[in-house]
């Protein structure tokens, strides 16, 4: 677990500094993909340099958003593998508001067992495992972080650039909350860090964006459900990349 948390913290390392460069310049590269969401040269320079340090470092078969033209048959035989996502919140890159992340998770047995959240315009980072704690700021100057159960009111984590009507019908449920918006996986560090204590998403995610994050929030005690099983969330259980409804919470 701990040569995988090291490897995978490097490779996010490395793709900040790539995604930085192009942050700083006038030129993102924007395209359309097929189904209608942004892609930068930001996202495919991560791409490149995460999946070629990884691939050099590790025998794992990798997933990247980028390159998840991986056919079901082939996947379904993995047991452990890389799950990536270049930039979660390409949209908030382009807006330059900073909320975006490098995303790196583990996954065995469809857990989510190691993650790395690199948040590039912060020049910090978000890491866990399984039995190996979880953390926040920099590898060699981290701070130890968990879920925080006690917060009043309850403040709940919504995305700011994906609003739902399911989310405001299920606030309405509450009495007492303060909301927190925020960009891409970083919903799921506030809750890691014990700054918000639920995240219902009750919107479209890919697995990719969610499975860093995720490990991050089990290794600080948390737990992320499956919205109608109120079961753990699983990855690579069908053909389908995308997550069930789910909520992250503070236990």
């Amino acid at each position: 677990m701990e040569k995988h948390l090291n490897m995978m913290l490097e490779a996010a390392n490395l793709a900040a500094s790539a995604i930085m460069d192009i942050y700083q310049s006038d030129n993102f590269g924007v395209q359309l993909k097929s189904d209608d969401s942004p892609l930068t040269r930001a996202d495919l320079a991560a791409h490149k340099i995460i999946c070629e340090y990884l691939q050099t470092h590790s025998q794992l078969p990798i997933l990247s958003e980028e390159g998840a033209n991986i056919p079901w048959s082939t996947r379904r035989q993995w047991h452990k593998y890389f799950l990536i996502d270049p930039i979660d919140g390409t949209k908030e890159f382009i807006k330059r508001n900073g909320e975006f992340t490098v995303n790196i998770a583990l996954i065995e047995s469809g857990k989510p067992v190691v993650g790395v959240v690199w948040v590039p315009a912060k020049n910090i980072a978000y890491w866990g495992g399984q039995g190996l704690g979880a953390f926040k700021g920099l590898p060699a100057q981290p701070q130890a972080i968990q879920v925080n159960i006690d917060s009043q009111p309850v403040k709940v984590v919504a995305s700011r650039s994906h609003p739902s009507v399911e989310l405001t019908h299920y606030l309405q449920q509450h009495d007492s909350y303060e909301l927190v918006s925020v960009g891409s996986s970083l919903k799921l560090c506030l809750i890691a860090e014990g700054s918000a204590q639920l995240y219902p998403r009750l919107g479209p995610t890919s697995e990719w964006d969610t499975a860093a994050g995720h490990a991050v929030v089990l290794a600080a005690g948390g737990e992320v459900l499956d919205w109608q099983s109120q079961q753990p969330l699983l990855y690579n259980q069908t053909e389908s990349l995308l997550n069930p409804y789910f909520i992250a919470k503070a236990v």
